[in-house]
């Protein structure tokens, strides 16, 4: 099997490369997410079925790069392992920075692979690439109240508590935000 170079290079994290899911791609999950096609150019597998049997982010994505294919990184990345060559989640932004700089995240790691550090890499993965993108000054994070561990995490990061929204779809969500400057003096090194 021959692995093609990505389109787009993958962002790679100490256990994870997150890959963008291609344009053409999308169309193929629009149409059928068994499709056995998927994924067989790329080097990874998807056992766990992720994005098969819950769609999560694909029906809004589609729309998005039917219009504006360019945006492919922004919007999804498969987290794939970089030992074992499967996927183990995704992430992706809403959408570009709006008007204000803000961009806002969303993720998952599927079951088997929780609990082991792989959401924070993910995020610090995605958050490193964006806030070295034109016009990105704030980060944004959403999650409902009950989801303990997602509160944890952001709640160690030092996001800020920026107060509540009804996500028509999740229902109440705490909104978190931190400045992309405030990320890079925290978790970026320095240049030398």
């Amino acid at each position: 099997m021959t692995v093609q170079a990505p389109a787009y290079p993958p962002i790679r994290t100490p256990r994870l490369e997150l890959d963008v899911v291609l344009p053409h791609e999308y169309d193929l999950l629009a149409l059928d997410r068994t499709d056995p096609r998927l994924w067989i150019d790329r080097g990874f597998s998807n056992p766990h079925l992720h994005l098969v049997d819950d769609p999560g982010p694909l029906p809004y994505r589609w729309p998005q790069i039917q219009r504006r294919p360019e945006l492919a990184p922004y919007l999804l990345r498969l987290a794939v392992h970089r030992q074992e060559r499967v996927i183990i989640g995704s992430a992706g932004f809403h959408a570009i920075p709006d008007e204000a700089g803000m961009v806002e995240i969303g993720l998952e790691i599927v079951p088997p692979w929780r609990h082991q550090g792989f959401a924070t890499e993910v995020l610090h993965g995605m958050w490193g690439w964006v806030i070295e993108q034109p016009g990105v000054r704030m980060l944004r994070y959403t999650v409902s109240p009950a989801n303990a561990p997602s509160q944890s995490i952001i709640r160690g990061l030092g996001f800020t508590w920026q107060g509540q929204q009804q996500d028509p779809v999740d229902g109440p969500e705490d909104i978190y935000q931190m400045s992309a400057e405030e990320y890079r003096q925290r978790y970026l090194p320095s240049p030398s």
